[in-house]
C-alpha cells in the first residue's frame, strides 16, 4: 500500500500545527522559517520517493502517531538512572536528555575539559553554525527537527583537549499514552588536536508509541580524532530517524559505529564531508534484527580534496520477518586525487521471510584513486558449520559461534571496554536466544 499525497498532507498538517513549532526562539527564527518552507514545498517522503523507496516511515508515523507534541517531562529521573546497568558500568561524563530536552541538573560536570551550552545561551556567531552542516533541504526529517526543536546543546571540545573518559549522551524517553514525538538536537565542535569519544543511546522507560527524530552536527577541526558510538535498542513501538552530518578537516579522523538491535522502524542518515587533505572517515554498522524490526542505513561520504581515506563496513544478521536496507554512496570529486575509499555491506539471512535491500554506490570523477565497493547476502557457511560440529561443538553453539564471529568484526571497532562488553553481551543474548 503506497502513501498517498492526501495522507502526506495530513502528516504535514499534523506537524505544522503542533505545539513545538509554535515555540518562540527568536535567535533561530531564520532557520525555522527556512525549514518550514522546505517542508511545505517538499512534504514528507512517500513510497515512490527514491531515497525512501524501501522505508515508508511517513506512512508508519501517520498510522501510529496521534500526538505530534513532546511528552511530559519524566519525573524522578535521578532515581531511574541508578537502575541502569550500562550507565553504572562506564566511567564517563553523562549528558542527560529528558524526553529529548537536555537537563544540566542531572548531567556531570565537565572538569574544564569541554563546554556544554544550551542553544538558547549561544552567541549570534554560534547560532549561525546550527543547521549549516545538516541542512534542512537535505532531508525532510532534518527540516522537521529544525522546525520543531525547543532546545538543544552545543558541545565544544577546546583546542588540544584530550578527554580520556567518554562523553555519554543519554536520552531517557517515556512517551504519553497516545504517542509522542521528540526532536533531540546536538552540535559538536572538536577543536584542533583534540581527542574524544562520544557514546549516544536512548533508554525507553515504557513501550508506548514514540517518534524520535534527532539531528546531530559535527565539526571536526584539524588533527582532531573523534569516535562516535551509537546504540539503538528500543522496542517494537519506536520509530526513529537520525540525521548525522560531519565536516572533517585536514589530518582529522572521525570514526562512527552504529549498532541497531530493536525498534519498529529506524532510518539512519549518516554523511561525512572530507573537506581537506589527509583526513579520514570511518563508518561501521551492525544490525541484528528479528520480529518485524526494520532498519535502513543510508550513508554518504564526499571526498572533496586529495589524499583522503574512507572505510565503510556494515553487517547484518536478520531473521523472522525483519528487514534491512543499506544504501551507501561515495563521491570522489575531480580534485580528489589519491583518494582511498572502501565500502562493503555483508548480510546473513536466517529466515526465508527476512529481507535485505542493498545498494552500494560509487561516483568517481578523479582518475588516480583506489576505490572498491561490494555487498553479499546469503546464509551461514555450511562447510564452516560442519567443520565445527566435526570437532564436537553442538549445532546451536556452532551456529552462534559463526554468527558472533561475523558480527565481531564491527564490535572490534569499539574502543571503550565497558561499552564494548555490554554490546557483546547484547549480541550474545540475541545470537544465543531468539536466533
Amino acid at each position: 500500500m503506497t502513501l498517498s499525497l492526501k495522507k502526506d498532507h495530513k502528516l504535514l498538517d499534523l506537524f505544522l500545527k503542533s505545539e513545538s513549532v509554535k515555540t518562540d526562539l527568536p535567535a533561530f527564527s531564520d532557520l525555522k522559517a527556512e525549514s518550514r518552507l522546505v517542508l511545505e514545498k517538499a512534504g514528507f517522503p512517500v513510497a515512490k520517493s527514491e531515497e525512501y523507496k524501501y522505508t515508508n516511515i511517513s506512512k508508519k508515523i501517520a498510522d501510529t502517531i496521534e500526538n505530534p507534541n513532546a511528552p511530559s517531562p519524566i519525573s524522578g529521573l535521578e532515581k531511574v538512572e541508578t537502575q541502569q546497568e550500562l550507565i553504572q558500568s562506564i566511567d564517563g561524563y553523562r549528558i542527560i536528555f529528558n524526553n529529548g530536552i537536555p537537563d544540566f541538573n542531572l548531567s556531570d560536570a565537565a572538569d574544564g575539559l569541554f563546554d556544554v551550552d544550551y542553544f538558547t545561551d549561544l552567541d549570534p556567531s554560534e547560532v549561525k553554525e546550527i543547521g549549516k552542516i545538516e541542512k534542512s533541504e537535505k532531508d525532510p526529517f532534518s527540516a522537521l527537527n529544525s522546525l520543531s526543536f525547543t532546545q538543544g546543546i552545543k558541545i565544544n571540545i577546546p583546542e588540544g583537549s584530550v578527554i580520556k573518559k567518554p562523553l555519554l549522551l543519554i536520552n531517557y524517553v517515556k512517551a504519553d499514552e497516545n504517542g509522542s514525538c521528540i526532536h533531540p538536537r546536538v552540535f559538536i565542535k572538536a577543536g584542533k588536536n583534540s581527542q574524544a569519544t562520544i557514546i549516544e543511546l536512548s533508554i525507553y522507560l515504557n513501550e508506548e508509541t514514540v517518534f524520535v527524530n534527532s539531528v546531530s552536527e559535527w565539526d571536526v577541526a584539524q588533527n582532531a580524532h573523534i569516535r562516535h558510538y551509537k546504540l539503538q535498542d528500543g522496542h517494537k513501538h519506536t520509530l526513529e530517524v537520525h540525521n548525522t552530518g560531519a565536516n572533517v578537516h585536514r589530518d582529522a579522523n572521525l570514526t562512527s559505529v552504529v549498532m541497531s538491535l530493536e525498534a519498529g522502524m529506524i532510518r539512519n542518515n549518516l554523511s561525512l564531508n572530507l573537506n581537506a587533505s589527509n583526513c579520514e572517515g570511518n563508518m561501521y554498522g551492525l544490525y541484528l534484527l528479528n520480529g518485524k524490526t526494520h532498519v535502513d542505513n543510508h550513508t554518504n561520504v564526499d571526498h572533496t580534496q586529495p589524499h583522503c581515506q574512507s572505510n565503510e563496513l556494515y553487517k547484518g544478521i536478520l531473521t523472522d520477518h525483519s528487514r534491512g536496507v543499506f544504501n551507501g554512496k561515495i563521491f570522489v570529486r575531480q580534485i580528489a586525487q589519491k583518494t582511498n575509499a572502501f565500502q562493503q555491506n555483508n548480510n546473513i539471512l536466517l529466515s526465508e521471510d527476512a529481507t535485505v535491500n542493498t545498494k552500494p554506490q560509487l561516483e568517481i570523477w578523479a582518475d588516480d584513486v583506489k576505490c572498491s565497493h561490494g555487498c553479499t547476502t546469503g546464509q551461514l557457511d555450511e562447510e564452516a558449520l560442519f567443520y565445527l560440529r566435526a570437532r564436537g561443538i553442538g549445532k546451536e553453539s556452532a551456529r552462534a559461534l559463526l554468527l558472533y564471529a561475523f558480527a565481531g568484526e564491527v564490535l572490534d571497532k569499539i574502543s571503550v571496554a565497558p561499552f564494548k562488553k555490554y554490546c557483546e553481551k547484547l549480541v550474545h543474548e540475541r545470537l544465543g536466544g531468539s536466533y
